[in-house]
């Protein structure tokens, strides 16, 4: 029941927070030059005023700011996107088909980052201030303070060029005619050099909280009852230690929700993956304001989602969020 109550809690929490961030993008768009008309026209090869002003009112983009984000609001009620001008359908089609490949990006390179993560800051925790911490250290270092495109375009220019190892881009084979597993083994092969530059920054993060959070949580009172009970280091280590300071790195995988959709936009262009980061980076340069609308939408849902999951998790590993303590 207490986890219900927190659950409710926290999505009611998120509404405000959703409907801030549409509003408040919904206004920024109106402060910058041009429309969805003007980038119509200019892929037309340009138009007269007359037909412009035709498609203004045929988009409702003559209204006044007011009257039109209260029509975008309202349709939000009904789940109904808006249509896209610049793709010539409704954009939750749109959406639909990019949003798979954004999703599989994401879920690999989140998975990947916090595993490794985890995994390295432990080792490094348990030989403090020997050469396995000093290594690892620093190539955490350096992981988080290189550039993830820069990760993208090396990778390209040694394994796929030089070395032929792994595809330059794209998200399949095209033409292929691959299906069932052959097709799935093909995407995957496909996602290794995306899934790695887009993962090596957060790695490099959960890395060091890990290590910092296991250093702390060692010297506790009730990790030195568990020795002096008998325990071997890994029954400690596994049984007590590692639960505790996993706590810091659940919460960051949340936080890291929403920027980690902000680094599939350059991940997304430098390998050419039809995802939502490559179809928000071609809507700010087409004006597409419905579809990047929808694409903030989706993604503000995305993350809440996964906030939400990561609360519910927390309040599992630490039962002091159900008590109130």
């Amino acid at each position: 029941m207490r986890i219900l109550l927190l659950a409710l809690r926290r999505l009611a929490a998120s509404l405000p927070t959703l409907f801030l961030i549409l509003v408040g993008l919904f206004l920024l768009l109106q402060l910058a030059p041009g429309d969805t008309v003007d980038a119509l026209i200019a892929q037309m090869g340009g138009g007269d005023p007359a037909m412009a002003e035709q498609l203004r009112q045929f988009y409702g983009l003559d209204a006044p700011v007011i009257v039109q984000l209260g029509r975008y609001l309202l349709r939000l009620v009904t789940l109904d996107l808006g249509f896209s001008a610049i793709y010539g359908k409704p954009v939750a089609s749109v959406i639909l088909e990019r949003l798979p490949v954004t999703l599989l990006l994401m879920a690999s390179a989140l998975s990947f980052a916090f595993a490794a993560g985890m995994a390295l800051g432990v080792l490094a925790a348990r030989r403090v201030n020997r050469w396995p911490d000093t290594l690892i250290s620093t190539l955490g270092l350096v992981f988080y303070a290189t550039p993830s495109f820069w990760f993208g375009m090396m990778g390209i220019v040694v394994f796929a060029v030089h070395l032929a190892w792994l595809p330059a881009g794209g998200f399949e084979e095209i033409g292929s005619g691959n299906t069932g597993l052959t097709r799935a083994l093909d995407i995957a092969w496909h996602l290794v050099l995306p899934v790695a530059t887009l993962a090596l920054t957060y790695l490099a993060t959960y890395l060091r909280i890990m290590r910092a959070s296991m250093l702390e949580v060692l010297t506790l009172d009730f990790v030195r009852t568990a020795r002096a009970k008998g325990l071997g280091e890994t029954a400690v280590v596994l049984r007590h230690v590692l639960r505790n300071a996993l706590l810091p790195g659940v919460t960051l995988m949340g936080l890291q929700a929403g920027t980690m959709l902000g680094g599939s936009v350059v991940v997304e262009s430098v390998f050419a993956l039809p995802g939502l980061g490559r179809l928000a980076y071609e809507s700010v340069v087409q004006r597409d304001v419905n579809t990047l609308l929808g694409i903030v939408f989706v993604s503000a849902l995305l993350v809440i989602a996964i906030n939400f999951i990561v609360d519910m998790l927390y309040a599992k590993l630490d039962p002091r969020i159900l008590s109130g303590r």
